[in-house]
Protein backbone atom coordinates (compact mmCIF):
# COMPACT_ATOMS: atom_id res chain seq x y z
CA UNK A 1 0.00 0.00 0.00
CA UNK A 2 1.62 3.32 -1.03
CA UNK A 3 2.11 6.03 1.56
CA UNK A 4 -0.07 9.13 1.60
CA UNK A 5 2.75 11.23 0.15
CA UNK A 6 3.30 8.74 -2.67
CA UNK A 7 -0.40 8.67 -3.41
CA UNK A 8 -0.51 12.47 -3.59
CA UNK A 9 2.34 12.47 -6.09
CA UNK A 10 0.58 9.85 -8.21
CA UNK A 11 -2.73 11.72 -8.17
CA UNK A 12 -1.09 15.06 -8.98
CA UNK A 13 1.02 13.55 -11.74
CA UNK A 14 -1.88 11.79 -13.42
CA UNK A 15 -4.08 14.87 -13.15
CA UNK A 16 -1.49 17.26 -14.59
CA UNK A 17 -0.61 14.97 -17.49
CA UNK A 18 -4.28 14.45 -18.34
CA UNK A 19 -4.91 18.20 -18.22
CA UNK A 20 -1.97 18.83 -20.56
CA UNK A 21 -3.16 16.18 -23.02
CA UNK A 22 -6.85 17.12 -22.93
CA UNK A 23 -6.55 20.88 -22.45
CA UNK A 24 -7.72 21.83 -25.93
CA UNK A 25 -10.71 19.47 -25.68
CA UNK A 26 -11.78 20.86 -22.31
CA UNK A 27 -11.89 24.39 -23.71
CA UNK A 28 -14.73 23.32 -25.99
CA UNK A 29 -16.73 21.64 -23.23
CA UNK A 30 -19.06 23.28 -20.67
CA UNK A 31 -16.63 22.22 -17.98
CA UNK A 32 -13.93 24.25 -16.26
CA UNK A 33 -10.61 22.76 -15.21
CA UNK A 34 -11.33 23.83 -11.63
CA UNK A 35 -14.22 21.34 -11.52
CA UNK A 36 -11.84 18.50 -12.35
CA UNK A 37 -9.35 19.67 -9.73
CA UNK A 38 -12.10 19.81 -7.12
CA UNK A 39 -13.36 16.32 -8.00
CA UNK A 40 -9.80 14.99 -7.81
CA UNK A 41 -9.46 16.55 -4.37
CA UNK A 42 -12.70 14.96 -3.22
CA UNK A 43 -11.46 11.62 -4.59
CA UNK A 44 -8.36 11.67 -2.38
CA UNK A 45 -10.22 12.98 0.66
CA UNK A 46 -12.59 11.36 3.18
CA UNK A 47 -15.29 10.90 0.51
CA UNK A 48 -12.94 8.90 -1.70
CA UNK A 49 -9.67 7.04 -1.17
CA UNK A 50 -9.05 8.65 2.23
CA UNK A 51 -5.50 9.58 1.33
CA UNK A 52 -5.75 12.91 3.11
CA UNK A 53 -7.57 14.22 6.18
CA UNK A 54 -7.08 17.97 6.34
CA UNK A 55 -8.75 20.11 8.96
CA UNK A 56 -9.24 23.72 7.79
CA UNK A 57 -8.25 25.13 11.17
CA UNK A 58 -5.13 23.00 11.49
CA UNK A 59 -4.13 23.67 7.88
CA UNK A 60 -4.92 27.42 8.08
CA UNK A 61 -1.26 28.59 8.22
CA UNK A 62 -0.37 26.61 5.08
CA UNK A 63 -3.56 27.58 3.27
CA UNK A 64 -3.04 31.25 4.03
CA UNK A 65 0.43 31.26 2.46
CA UNK A 66 -0.60 29.24 -0.60
CA UNK A 67 -3.75 31.26 -1.26
CA UNK A 68 -1.87 34.52 -0.65
CA UNK A 69 0.73 33.67 -3.31
CA UNK A 70 -1.93 32.50 -5.78
CA UNK A 71 -3.97 35.69 -5.38
CA UNK A 72 -0.88 37.90 -5.70
CA UNK A 73 0.16 36.30 -8.99
CA UNK A 74 -3.38 36.51 -10.33
CA UNK A 75 -3.82 40.15 -9.32
CA UNK A 76 -0.57 41.13 -11.03
CA UNK A 77 -1.67 39.29 -14.17
CA UNK A 78 -5.07 40.97 -14.11
CA UNK A 79 -3.41 44.38 -13.86
CA UNK A 80 -1.22 43.56 -16.86
CA UNK A 81 -4.25 42.69 -18.96
CA UNK A 82 -6.04 45.99 -18.40
CA UNK A 83 -4.77 48.44 -20.99
CA UNK A 84 -6.96 51.58 -20.74
CA UNK A 85 -5.58 54.50 -18.71
CA UNK A 86 -7.27 55.28 -15.42
CA UNK A 87 -8.95 58.29 -17.06
CA UNK A 88 -10.88 56.00 -19.40
CA UNK A 89 -14.64 55.90 -18.66
CA UNK A 90 -14.62 52.10 -18.74
CA UNK A 91 -13.01 52.14 -15.30
CA UNK A 92 -16.23 53.44 -13.76
CA UNK A 93 -17.88 50.02 -13.98
CA UNK A 94 -15.24 48.03 -12.02
CA UNK A 95 -14.77 50.92 -9.56
CA UNK A 96 -18.49 51.03 -8.80
CA UNK A 97 -18.58 47.25 -8.41
CA UNK A 98 -15.43 47.07 -6.27
CA UNK A 99 -16.41 49.88 -3.89
CA UNK A 100 -20.18 50.42 -3.89
CA UNK A 101 -21.05 46.84 -4.84
CA UNK A 102 -18.54 45.51 -2.32
CA UNK A 103 -19.95 47.56 0.56
CA UNK A 104 -23.53 46.61 -0.30
CA UNK A 105 -22.65 42.91 -0.56
CA UNK A 106 -20.91 42.95 2.82
CA UNK A 107 -23.88 44.73 4.37
CA UNK A 108 -26.45 42.30 2.97
CA UNK A 109 -24.43 39.23 3.98
CA UNK A 110 -23.90 40.72 7.45
CA UNK A 111 -27.64 41.35 7.78
CA UNK A 112 -28.37 37.72 6.84
CA UNK A 113 -25.63 36.56 9.23
CA UNK A 114 -27.12 38.40 12.20
CA UNK A 115 -30.82 37.80 11.52
CA UNK A 116 -30.82 34.34 9.96
CA UNK A 117 -27.62 32.69 11.17
CA UNK A 118 -27.53 34.25 14.62
CA UNK A 119 -23.93 35.41 14.29
CA UNK A 120 -22.47 38.27 16.35
CA UNK A 121 -22.23 41.50 14.35
CA UNK A 122 -18.43 41.28 14.05
CA UNK A 123 -18.57 37.69 12.78
CA UNK A 124 -21.37 38.56 10.35
CA UNK A 125 -19.38 41.46 8.89
CA UNK A 126 -16.34 39.21 8.68
CA UNK A 127 -18.37 36.59 6.80
CA UNK A 128 -19.52 39.30 4.39
CA UNK A 129 -15.97 40.52 3.84
CA UNK A 130 -14.73 36.99 3.17
CA UNK A 131 -17.43 36.18 0.63
CA UNK A 132 -17.92 39.57 -1.02
CA UNK A 133 -14.83 39.62 -3.29
CA UNK A 134 -15.05 38.01 -6.70
CA UNK A 135 -12.08 35.82 -7.49
CA UNK A 136 -9.26 36.72 -9.90
CA UNK A 137 -7.86 33.17 -9.92
CA UNK A 138 -10.91 31.17 -10.99
CA UNK A 139 -12.52 33.90 -13.11
CA UNK A 140 -10.09 33.82 -16.05
CA UNK A 141 -12.78 32.61 -18.46
CA UNK A 142 -14.80 35.81 -18.02
CA UNK A 143 -11.90 38.25 -17.87
CA UNK A 144 -10.38 40.32 -20.67
CA UNK A 145 -8.56 38.18 -23.21
CA UNK A 146 -5.96 40.84 -24.12
CA UNK A 147 -5.20 44.47 -23.35
CA UNK A 148 -7.11 45.69 -26.41
CA UNK A 149 -10.29 43.88 -25.31
CA UNK A 150 -12.91 46.63 -25.11
CA UNK A 151 -15.83 44.49 -24.01
CA UNK A 152 -17.50 46.21 -21.05
CA UNK A 153 -18.55 42.92 -19.43
CA UNK A 154 -15.10 41.37 -19.47
CA UNK A 155 -13.40 44.60 -18.47
CA UNK A 156 -15.86 45.19 -15.64
CA UNK A 157 -15.42 41.72 -14.16
CA UNK A 158 -11.63 41.84 -14.57
CA UNK A 159 -11.28 45.24 -12.96
CA UNK A 160 -13.65 44.29 -10.14
CA UNK A 161 -11.69 41.11 -9.39
CA UNK A 162 -8.46 43.09 -9.35
CA UNK A 163 -9.74 45.83 -7.07
CA UNK A 164 -12.09 44.10 -4.66
CA UNK A 165 -9.54 41.65 -3.29
CA UNK A 166 -8.05 44.76 -1.73
CA UNK A 167 -11.21 46.73 -0.97
CA UNK A 168 -12.53 43.79 1.07
CA UNK A 169 -9.70 44.18 3.58
CA UNK A 170 -11.19 47.18 5.45
CA UNK A 171 -14.29 45.10 6.21
CA UNK A 172 -12.16 42.16 7.32
CA UNK A 173 -10.40 44.47 9.75
CA UNK A 174 -13.74 45.93 10.91
CA UNK A 175 -15.13 42.47 11.60
CA UNK A 176 -12.01 41.41 13.48
CA UNK A 177 -12.09 44.69 15.39
CA UNK A 178 -15.68 44.20 16.53
CA UNK A 179 -14.65 40.75 17.74
CA UNK A 180 -11.81 42.31 19.75
CA UNK A 181 -9.07 40.96 17.45
CA UNK A 182 -7.99 44.26 15.87
CA UNK A 183 -7.53 47.78 17.22
CA UNK A 184 -10.27 50.06 15.92
CA UNK A 185 -9.45 52.90 18.29
CA UNK A 186 -11.90 54.59 20.64
CA UNK A 187 -14.48 54.80 17.87
CA UNK A 188 -14.26 54.06 14.19
CA UNK A 189 -12.11 57.11 13.41
CA UNK A 190 -8.91 55.07 13.35
CA UNK A 191 -10.54 52.43 11.18
CA UNK A 192 -11.70 55.05 8.66
CA UNK A 193 -8.41 56.94 8.62
CA UNK A 194 -5.98 54.01 8.71
CA UNK A 195 -7.76 50.85 7.53
CA UNK A 196 -9.82 52.54 4.82
CA UNK A 197 -8.32 55.78 3.53
CA UNK A 198 -4.61 55.33 4.11
CA UNK A 199 -4.38 51.60 3.45
CA UNK A 200 -6.39 51.73 0.20
CA UNK A 201 -4.85 54.90 -1.26
CA UNK A 202 -1.37 53.99 -0.01
CA UNK A 203 -1.54 50.49 -1.48
CA UNK A 204 -2.55 51.76 -4.91
CA UNK A 205 0.10 54.49 -4.80
CA UNK A 206 2.92 52.22 -3.64
CA UNK A 207 2.16 49.56 -6.22
CA UNK A 208 1.81 51.94 -9.14
CA UNK A 209 4.98 53.77 -8.17
CA UNK A 210 7.01 50.56 -7.80
CA UNK A 211 5.75 49.18 -11.10
CA UNK A 212 6.45 52.45 -12.91
CA UNK A 213 9.97 52.89 -11.58
CA UNK A 214 11.11 49.30 -12.10
CA UNK A 215 9.61 49.09 -15.59
CA UNK A 216 11.28 52.35 -16.65
CA UNK A 217 14.60 51.19 -15.23
CA UNK A 218 14.49 47.82 -16.99
CA UNK A 219 13.50 49.33 -20.35
CA UNK A 220 16.23 51.98 -20.05
CA UNK A 221 18.88 49.35 -19.35
CA UNK A 222 17.71 47.20 -22.22
CA UNK A 223 17.32 49.83 -24.89
CA UNK A 224 20.29 52.04 -24.04
CA UNK A 225 22.85 49.66 -22.55
CA UNK A 226 21.55 46.28 -23.87
CA UNK A 227 21.60 45.00 -20.27
CA UNK A 228 19.07 43.38 -17.89
CA UNK A 229 18.05 40.97 -20.66
CA UNK A 230 16.59 37.59 -19.79
CA UNK A 231 15.41 36.22 -16.44
CA UNK A 232 12.06 37.97 -16.82
CA UNK A 233 10.66 35.34 -14.44
CA UNK A 234 12.87 36.77 -11.69
CA UNK A 235 11.74 40.26 -12.60
CA UNK A 236 8.10 39.20 -12.30
CA UNK A 237 8.49 37.58 -8.91
CA UNK A 238 10.72 40.38 -7.70
CA UNK A 239 8.27 43.12 -8.66
CA UNK A 240 5.36 41.25 -7.05
CA UNK A 241 7.32 40.60 -3.85
CA UNK A 242 8.78 44.11 -3.68
CA UNK A 243 5.46 45.85 -4.23
CA UNK A 244 3.75 43.61 -1.70
CA UNK A 245 6.53 43.91 0.86
CA UNK A 246 6.80 47.70 0.68
CA UNK A 247 3.01 48.03 0.91
CA UNK A 248 2.89 45.86 4.03
CA UNK A 249 5.85 47.72 5.53
CA UNK A 250 3.90 50.97 5.17
CA UNK A 251 0.73 49.34 6.60
CA UNK A 252 -1.17 49.53 3.34
CA UNK A 253 -2.97 46.80 1.40
CA UNK A 254 -0.52 44.65 -0.51
CA UNK A 255 -3.16 43.12 -2.79
CA UNK A 256 -4.01 46.55 -4.18
CA UNK A 257 -0.30 47.35 -4.51
CA UNK A 258 0.40 44.27 -6.63
CA UNK A 259 -2.63 44.93 -8.84
CA UNK A 260 -1.50 48.53 -9.30
CA UNK A 261 2.04 47.39 -10.14
CA UNK A 262 0.62 45.30 -12.98
CA UNK A 263 -1.39 48.29 -14.19
CA UNK A 264 1.73 50.46 -14.11
CA UNK A 265 3.76 47.98 -16.12
CA UNK A 266 1.05 47.86 -18.77
CA UNK A 267 0.80 51.67 -18.88
CA UNK A 268 4.58 51.96 -19.33
CA UNK A 269 4.41 49.42 -22.14
CA UNK A 270 1.67 51.35 -23.94
CA UNK A 271 3.35 54.73 -23.40
CA UNK A 272 6.80 53.60 -24.51
CA UNK A 273 5.51 51.62 -27.49
CA UNK A 274 3.47 54.58 -28.72
CA UNK A 275 6.43 56.94 -28.30
CA UNK A 276 8.84 54.61 -30.11
CA UNK A 277 6.36 54.15 -32.95
CA UNK A 278 5.90 57.90 -33.25
CA UNK A 279 9.63 58.65 -33.25
CA UNK A 280 10.44 55.87 -35.72
CA UNK A 281 13.63 53.81 -35.94
CA UNK A 282 16.57 55.15 -34.03
CA UNK A 283 18.87 57.21 -36.15
CA UNK A 284 22.61 57.24 -36.17
CA UNK A 285 23.27 53.55 -36.79
CA UNK A 286 26.33 53.26 -38.96
CA UNK A 287 25.52 52.08 -42.43
CA UNK A 288 27.42 49.15 -43.80
CA UNK A 289 28.66 49.00 -47.34
CA UNK A 290 25.71 47.78 -49.30
CA UNK A 291 25.01 46.08 -52.53
CA UNK A 292 24.01 48.47 -55.30
CA UNK A 293 20.70 48.32 -57.09
CA UNK A 294 22.50 47.05 -60.16
CA UNK A 295 23.81 44.10 -58.23
CA UNK A 296 27.37 45.36 -58.18
CA UNK A 297 29.45 46.20 -55.15
CA UNK A 298 30.19 44.39 -51.93
CA UNK A 299 27.59 42.15 -50.36
CA UNK A 300 25.60 43.96 -47.62
CA UNK A 301 26.42 42.79 -44.13
CA UNK A 302 24.55 43.58 -40.94
CA UNK A 303 26.59 45.54 -38.46
CA UNK A 304 26.98 44.39 -34.88
CA UNK A 305 24.79 47.28 -33.68
CA UNK A 306 22.04 46.26 -36.11
CA UNK A 307 22.23 42.67 -34.95
CA UNK A 308 21.81 43.76 -31.32
CA UNK A 309 18.99 46.14 -32.25
CA UNK A 310 17.12 43.32 -33.94
CA UNK A 311 16.73 41.59 -30.58
CA UNK A 312 13.07 42.19 -29.59
CA UNK A 313 14.08 42.42 -25.93
CA UNK A 314 16.32 45.46 -26.56
CA UNK A 315 14.85 47.06 -29.68
CA UNK A 316 13.36 50.51 -28.98
CA UNK A 317 10.01 49.67 -30.54
CA UNK A 318 9.52 46.08 -29.40
CA UNK A 319 11.18 46.02 -25.95
CA UNK A 320 8.11 47.19 -23.96
CA UNK A 321 5.76 44.71 -25.61
CA UNK A 322 8.29 41.90 -25.37
CA UNK A 323 8.70 42.50 -21.62
CA UNK A 324 4.97 42.41 -20.94
CA UNK A 325 4.44 39.36 -23.17
CA UNK A 326 7.09 37.28 -21.38
CA UNK A 327 5.83 38.34 -17.95
CA UNK A 328 2.25 37.42 -18.86
CA UNK A 329 3.31 34.02 -20.18
CA UNK A 330 5.20 33.19 -17.00
CA UNK A 331 2.36 34.42 -14.77
CA UNK A 332 -0.16 32.29 -16.63
CA UNK A 333 1.81 29.17 -15.74
CA UNK A 334 2.08 30.22 -12.10
CA UNK A 335 -1.67 30.86 -11.98
CA UNK A 336 -2.44 27.35 -13.18
CA UNK A 337 -0.10 25.79 -10.61
CA UNK A 338 -1.68 27.81 -7.82
CA UNK A 339 -5.18 26.95 -8.98
CA UNK A 340 -4.62 23.20 -9.14
CA UNK A 341 -2.88 23.12 -5.74
CA UNK A 342 -5.51 25.04 -3.82
CA UNK A 343 -8.59 23.54 -5.46
CA UNK A 344 -7.20 20.05 -4.84
CA UNK A 345 -6.73 20.88 -1.16
CA UNK A 346 -10.19 22.40 -1.01
CA UNK A 347 -11.75 19.25 -2.41
CA UNK A 348 -9.84 17.09 0.06
CA UNK A 349 -11.25 19.11 2.98
CA UNK A 350 -14.92 18.81 1.98
CA UNK A 351 -16.40 16.56 4.65
CA UNK A 352 -19.97 16.18 5.98
CA UNK A 353 -18.90 17.60 9.33
CA UNK A 354 -17.51 20.73 7.68
CA UNK A 355 -20.46 21.59 5.44
CA UNK A 356 -23.38 23.06 7.45
CA UNK A 357 -27.05 22.59 6.68
CA UNK A 358 -27.45 26.38 6.51
CA UNK A 359 -25.43 26.34 3.30
CA UNK A 360 -28.48 24.89 1.50
CA UNK A 361 -30.26 28.26 1.69
CA UNK A 362 -27.33 30.62 2.27
CA UNK A 363 -25.46 29.87 -0.97
CA UNK A 364 -28.53 30.39 -3.23
CA UNK A 365 -29.29 33.57 -1.29
CA UNK A 366 -25.80 34.90 -2.05
CA UNK A 367 -25.74 34.00 -5.74
CA UNK A 368 -29.38 34.64 -6.67
CA UNK A 369 -30.33 37.57 -4.44
CA UNK A 370 -27.43 39.39 -2.79
CA UNK A 371 -24.99 39.48 -5.72
CA UNK A 372 -27.63 40.54 -8.27
CA UNK A 373 -28.96 43.24 -5.93
CA UNK A 374 -25.45 44.64 -5.38
CA UNK A 375 -24.77 44.73 -9.14
CA UNK A 376 -28.11 46.33 -10.03
CA UNK A 377 -27.76 49.06 -7.41
CA UNK A 378 -24.07 49.82 -7.99
CA UNK A 379 -24.44 49.94 -11.78
CA UNK A 380 -27.69 51.92 -11.86
CA UNK A 381 -27.69 54.42 -14.75
CA UNK A 382 -24.38 53.09 -16.05
CA UNK A 383 -23.59 52.51 -19.73
CA UNK A 384 -23.80 48.74 -19.36
CA UNK A 385 -26.56 46.90 -21.19
CA UNK A 386 -29.21 44.86 -19.45
CA UNK A 387 -27.55 41.64 -20.58
CA UNK A 388 -24.15 42.79 -19.32
CA UNK A 389 -25.60 43.61 -15.90
CA UNK A 390 -27.33 40.23 -15.76
CA UNK A 391 -24.09 38.41 -16.58
CA UNK A 392 -22.09 40.48 -14.09
CA UNK A 393 -24.69 39.56 -11.49
CA UNK A 394 -24.34 35.87 -12.29
CA UNK A 395 -20.55 35.68 -12.61
CA UNK A 396 -19.78 36.75 -9.06
CA UNK A 397 -17.30 33.90 -8.81
CA UNK A 398 -16.00 33.07 -5.33
CA UNK A 399 -12.75 31.20 -4.88
CA UNK A 400 -9.17 31.47 -3.69
CA UNK A 401 -9.53 35.04 -2.40
CA UNK A 402 -12.23 33.91 0.02
CA UNK A 403 -10.01 31.07 1.22
CA UNK A 404 -7.25 33.59 1.92
CA UNK A 405 -9.43 35.93 3.96
CA UNK A 406 -10.88 33.01 5.91
CA UNK A 407 -7.48 31.65 6.86
CA UNK A 408 -6.21 35.16 7.59
CA UNK A 409 -9.01 35.60 10.12
CA UNK A 410 -8.40 32.15 11.64
CA UNK A 411 -4.70 32.88 12.03
CA UNK A 412 -5.52 36.20 13.71
CA UNK A 413 -7.40 34.59 16.55
CA UNK A 414 -10.93 33.92 15.30
CA UNK A 415 -12.52 31.72 18.02
CA UNK A 416 -12.83 28.08 17.00
CA UNK A 417 -16.66 27.79 17.11
CA UNK A 418 -17.06 30.83 14.89
CA UNK A 419 -14.15 29.74 12.71
CA UNK A 420 -15.73 26.35 12.00
CA UNK A 421 -19.15 27.82 11.28
CA UNK A 422 -17.77 30.47 8.93
CA UNK A 423 -15.35 28.00 7.31
CA UNK A 424 -18.20 25.64 6.49
CA UNK A 425 -20.19 28.38 4.76
CA UNK A 426 -17.13 29.65 2.89
CA UNK A 427 -16.02 26.22 1.66
CA UNK A 428 -19.56 25.34 0.59
CA UNK A 429 -19.89 28.64 -1.29
CA UNK A 430 -16.58 28.23 -3.11
CA UNK A 431 -17.32 24.60 -4.03
CA UNK A 432 -20.77 25.48 -5.40
CA UNK A 433 -19.29 28.45 -7.28
CA UNK A 434 -16.69 26.23 -8.92
CA UNK A 435 -19.43 23.89 -10.15
CA UNK A 436 -22.24 26.20 -11.20
CA UNK A 437 -20.06 28.92 -12.69
CA UNK A 438 -17.66 26.39 -14.22
CA UNK A 439 -20.48 24.58 -15.99
CA UNK A 440 -22.26 27.71 -17.16
CA UNK A 441 -19.36 29.91 -18.24
CA UNK A 442 -18.65 28.38 -21.68
CA UNK A 443 -22.22 28.26 -23.08
CA UNK A 444 -23.18 31.64 -21.60
CA UNK A 445 -20.06 33.47 -22.82
CA UNK A 446 -20.36 31.83 -26.26
CA UNK A 447 -23.94 33.02 -26.47
CA UNK A 448 -22.94 36.50 -25.33
CA UNK A 449 -20.23 36.74 -27.98
CA UNK A 450 -22.64 35.58 -30.68
CA UNK A 451 -25.12 38.29 -29.72
CA UNK A 452 -22.30 40.83 -29.74
CA UNK A 453 -21.35 39.89 -33.31
CA UNK A 454 -24.99 40.21 -34.41
CA UNK A 455 -25.02 43.80 -33.17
Amino acid sequence: MPSAATSWFLVAGVLLVLMALAGSVLKRLPLSTAILYLLAGVAVGPYGWKLARLDPLDAAPLLEVLSEVAVLVSLFTTGLKLGPPLTDRRWWVPIRLAFGGMALTVGLIAFAGVTLLGLPLGAAILLGAILAPTDPVLASDVQVEHHEDRDRLRFGLSGEAGLNDGTAFPFVMLGLGLLGLHDLGSGIERWVAVDVLWAVAGGLGVGFGMGWLIARLVLHLRRVHKEAVGLDEFLTLGLIALSYGVALLLHTYGFLAVFAAGLALRRIERHESDRAEHEGPAAGVAASPGKTDSGEGPVETESEDEQVASDPATDAQTAPGYLVKTVLSFNAQLERIGEVTLVLLLGAMLTPSLLPADALWFVPLLFLVIRPAAVVVSLARSRTTRMQRMLMAWFGIRGIGSVYYLTYAINHGLPEPLAREIAGLVFATVAVSIFVHGISVTPIMNRYQEKGKQH
